[in-house]
């Protein structure tokens, strides 16, 4: 197997650990994901610095907010930058019974291979989707149309 197959296979294995924590609402294996200098951006934009502070707040949204929640994760791209940094951009959302057909948020997720030889995520930025708004704004302003949406 080439290098690139095995770091891909090895960053989408952590998004699969992060699906997998969520499921058991494991705010310490969630956080343990993450770098120790991590960012994670809700959808809301909230800003969390730090490991632990992601897994704090994770910890309160599976005992209120999130809790009895699934997470579901659909990839849609993943660029390395150089060896060691892996650039994810992806689909998500969060659901209690069926995965929704269409996932409602845009992810970024930028990972960093450590000195460990572990991927870990360095940063995250989730953005829900508008599509109502992107429509009204394309009609008026075409040249605002995705490239990738052609």
């Amino acid at each position: 197997m080439s290098t690139v197959t095995l770091d891909v296979a090895a960053v989408t294995g952590v998004l699969d650990e992060l699906v997998a924590a969520w499921e058991r609402h494991d705010a310490d294996a969630y956080g343990e994901l993450f770098t120790e200098d991590a960012t994670y951006i809700t959808y809301v934009g909230t800003l969390y610095q730090g490991r632990q502070d992601i897994v704090n707040c994770h910890r309160t949204l599976f005992e209120g907010f999130l809790k009895g929640t699934r997470l579901a994760d659909e990839v849609i791209s993943i660029r390395f930058n150089g060896p060691d940094v892996a650039v994810v951009n992806g689909r998500g959302d969060t659901y209690r019974k069926k995965r929704p057909r269409k996932l409602t948020k845009l992810q970024t997720y930028t990972l960093v291979r450590q000195a460990d030889g572990k991927w870990r995520i360095m940063a995250f930025h989730n953005t829900k989707r508008k599509p109502l708004m992107e429509s009204i704004s394309y009609r008026f302003a075409p040249g605002l149309i995705p490239a990738a949406d052609s």
